[in-house]
């Protein structure tokens, strides 16, 4: 069965992938304690090519961190135990900057000041959801192509 997809997605009109090149996967922590969203966007980004962890909490969130090292951890804001602003901010603390993630809030907060306090507790990048897919596959292949 055909995977049904966004007409937002690149290549959705014609059925065709776009060209990523050759490799395009790169180890993503997930955080999210919508079970429903992080099934979802798991299941994309597997289909993109990437390898996928789940975190529903932001405690587990950091443990997964430090045994994974993903290149990429993209994260919801409001976690039922420490929010994601403390996640950023304690991954900054913590782990080496050769070991640093690609930090992405991905939140329903889209407000300017949200944006503005994700940067400031470290994120790269802030992001509202529904995930823009283009958009955080371009920030994907970003960070894989910059290793």
């Amino acid at each position: 069965m055909t995977p049904v997809v966004p007409p937002s997605v690149p290549g959705a009109l014609t059925g065709a992938e776009p060209d990523l090149g050759a490799s395009t996967g790169c180890t993503v922590l997930l955080v999210d304690d919508n079970s429903d969203a992080a099934i979802t966007l798991t299941m994309w980004l597997k289909m993109k090519g990437h390898q996928v962890h789940i975190a529903s909490t932001g405690l587990q969130a950091l443990s997964l961190a430090h045994q994974w090292a993903p290149e990429v951890a993209i994260l919801d804001i409001g976690l039922p135990d420490i929010d994601g602003y403390e996640v950023a901010r304690r991954l900054r603390a913590e782990l080496p900057a050769d070991e640093m993630p690609l930090l992405i809030a991905l939140t329903g907060w889209g407000q300017a000041q949200d944006r503005l306090h994700a940067l400031d507790a470290g994120f790269d990048h802030h992001m509202t959801k529904p995930a823009p897919l283009p958009e955080l596959e371009a920030l994907l292949l970003t960070r894989f192509r910059a290793e």
